[in-house]
């Protein structure tokens, strides 16, 4: 194992670690100010349907995949994260500005494809970050930290952007959605400073490995990225909730509302999970995250009110948790030194690849037969994955 330097700590978090927490937190503040009302903005205001609009937010999801395992190894290589994860976040924070000057889906999907493009340049080095400034064993400490900052930032969005449609209430939709995308793209723009100016590369002070075979060519790696992959095919957009959400007859402030419910649990959620996953094995957690997937996306298929679809959004929040935080850190204790970057992005590219023809093949139960089908899609494909995590590791509820 490579040697890590030690640095100063903020409540048991390393700084680095603390810093882009705070960079996410604000990266993420700055999505979900607009998150919550592109589903609205692509069917009322562009006029997209149904299954093209489940496409194109799969796509949106899916494209930044394409690049994390490529940008994971550059950074490997260079051994420098820092560039990648500033240059990400800067194209990020355009492309979110730029969506208040479009008239076209084509001129939306081009600056969703570039936030995407952004996404996919940092993720990886990102993590990959987190893991070199994480102590031995604590990586899933980390990992919950940075998800609970990234999605504190998604709860502060939402509300931002309620209160912005209340401020601009007196104006055209169409006015009202173009100010809070301009006005989005600040936070951003200070989370990208934040790198330049106080982030530091951790990748020169990792000690030289010899490196040997592979962790990706390990049977264990493999087994669980064709996990992932059964269980990417069950993971809708946030989209489809809202969706929900307004189907029931919710008004868009309400379902921006449970959109914060769902953030809140995801956010507290997030790092007491990543804390746990430490001490009892991650695998047991990944495995309990697909139970919980099948049991949220039952119970959004039959919804029929209001409390039954908070229960939803509550338990699609805590498996969103899950997902978004113990598999990282599980890759990232999989990886040998030279490759945490390459390994993640691995992960990565696996997971957001299959998000696309999960969207697609939601979207067309959506316009052929209703929401129903879509959420019973998605149970059917978590029940697998969490049926094939025991298959492939008995030992998985047995052992500690």
């Amino acid at each position: 194992m490579g040697t890590r330097v030690k640095e100063r700590k903020i409540a048991g978090i390393s700084w680095n670690v603390f810093l882009l927490g705070l960079v996410s937190f604000l990266n993420d503040m700055s999505s979900e100010m607009i998150a919550p009302i592109v589903p609205t903005y692509l069917t009322d205001v562009l006029h997209i349907g149904k299954a093209l609009s489940g496409s194109i937010m799969g796509l949106i999801e899916s494209l930044s995949s394409l690049f994390k395992v490529l940008f994971g190894y550059i950074s490997d290589k260079f051994r420098r994260r820092k560039v990648f994860v500033a240059l990400g976040y800067t194209l990020s924070a355009a492309s979110k500005g730029g969506l208040a000057f479009i008239n076209n889906w084509w001129e939306f999907v081009g600056l969703r494809i570039l936030d995407r493009v952004g996404k996919g340049i940092r993720t990886a080095p990102r993590d990959a970050l987190i893991a070199e400034s994480s102590e031995e064993g604590r990586t899933g400490k980390s990992f919950g930290f940075h998800r609970m900052m990234d999605t504190l930032g998604a709860v502060a969005g939402p509300l931002v952007s309620i209160a912005l449609l209340v401020l601009l209430s007196n104006l055209p939709v169409v006015k009202a959605y173009r100010a809070i995308f301009l006005l989005s793209a600040l936070p951003g723009l200070v989370g990208v400073f934040l790198v330049l100016l106080f982030v530091k590369d951790k990748g020169r002070e990792v000690k030289k490995v010899i490196k040997g075979i592979s962790t990706l060519r390990s049977k264990e790696l493999q087994l669980f990225l064709l996990v992932v992959a059964i269980g990417a095919l069950g993971r809708y957009s946030y989209a489809f909730t809202l969706w929900k959400a307004e189907e029931l007859g919710l008004s868009v402030v309400q379902g921006l509302s449970f959109y914060a419910l769902f953030n809140l649990i995801y956010a507290f959620s997030s790092y007491p999970l990543g804390i746990y996953s430490d001490k009892i094995g991650k695998r047991k957690l990944i495995t309990l995250g697909f139970g919980i997937a099948a049991l949220a996306s039952l119970t959004f298929a039959f919804a029929k009110d209001i409390i039954t679809l908070g229960l939803a959004f509550i338990l699609y929040g805590v498996y969103i948790a899950i997902e978004d935080t113990i598999p990282r850190a599980y890759m990232a204790d999989l990886a040998k030194e030279f490759e945490k970057g390459t390994v993640i992005g691995a992960y990565h590219t696996v997971f957001g690849i299959l998000v696309f023809p999960a969207s697609v093949i939601s979207g067309l139960l959506w316009q052929k037969y209703s929401l129903e089908y879509a959420f019973i899609y998605a149970t059917i494909m978590n029940m697998t994955a969490l049926v094939l995590m025991i298959i492939t590791d008995r030992r998985t509820f047995i052992s500690s």
